[in-house]
């Protein structure tokens, strides 16, 4: 911008202020209003239709599926997305910060006082960016499936096998490609290729402690344990 855009722009900013109507009373009346009406919305819903508050919380449970609030999602997927253990500070601190402190800096990058977004690219840009990100990454949130769920590839003589490992409580000690814990159990991604079928059912039926035994799982649902021994099987 030269010298006398500037000028032009001033002169035309000095008249629209003139023209305009004071900060107090005028816009803190309406910003009061609306406050106001949001707040007796909530109020008067609240009244009308109760708060969702759910059945009790089952500690016990191994198929229950946490899930953030909608407005997380993005977060929840982006700390699903990096997946190594190692990277998870950078997931949940290091990037949403950097991404907030780009947008707080944006203004003191790009400095052009033109109001037309096409004229203003820079921030044009970073706006669409990151609302794009994040509503791919609230979308890709909120369709992710549980995380007791096994996404190694499999077989599909093996697939039922997979889905009682899954929700059998196995992947809160051990570990299934990219998916359940490190630990206290070990990683069972290739268990075939230590352990042959015969003693992964022994296993199964007399653990080591403080890993359960599965015999009730073999005497109340055999074909349940058959399956769960046989997808074992086949990790190698």
């Amino acid at each position: 911008m030269n010298a006398r855009e500037r000028e032009q722009y001033l002169r035309e900013y000095s008249i629209l202020k003139n023209q305009g109507k004071p900060f107090f009373p005028y816009a803190i009346m309406k910003d009061s209003t609306m406050a106001a009406i949001t707040i007796g919305v909530i109020v008067l819903m609240s009244i009308l239709f109760g708060a969702e508050l759910g059945p009790k919380a089952d500690p016990t449970t191994t198929t229950y599926t946490p899930r953030p609030e909608w407005y997380f999602f993005f977060l929840f997927e982006l700390l699903r997305v990096v997946k190594p253990p190692a990277l998870v500070f950078v997931a949940t601190i290091g990037i949403p910060t950097i991404c907030m402190v780009l947008l707080i800096l944006l203004p003191f990058i790009d400095r052009n006082p033109e109001r037309h977004p096409l004229r203003r690219p820079v921030a044009t840009l970073a706006g669409i960016t990151t609302i794009a990100a994040m509503a791919f990454l609230t979308i890709e949130g909120a369709l992710a499936g549980p995380p007791t769920a096994i996404e190694l590839k499999t077989a599909p003589q093996f697939e039922h096998g997979k889905n009682v490992m899954a929700s059998s409580g196995c992947l809160g000690c051990h570990r299934v490609g990219d998916n359940g814990n490190a630990g206290p159990g070990p990683n069972l991604t290739e268990v075939a290729g230590h352990l042959p079928r015969q003693a992964i059912e022994r296993t199964l039926i007399n653990p080591t402690a403080p890993m359960p035994s599965y015999s009730r799982l073999k005497e109340r649902q055999p074909k349940d344990f058959e399956a769960l021994v046989s997808y074992l099987g086949s990790l190698k």
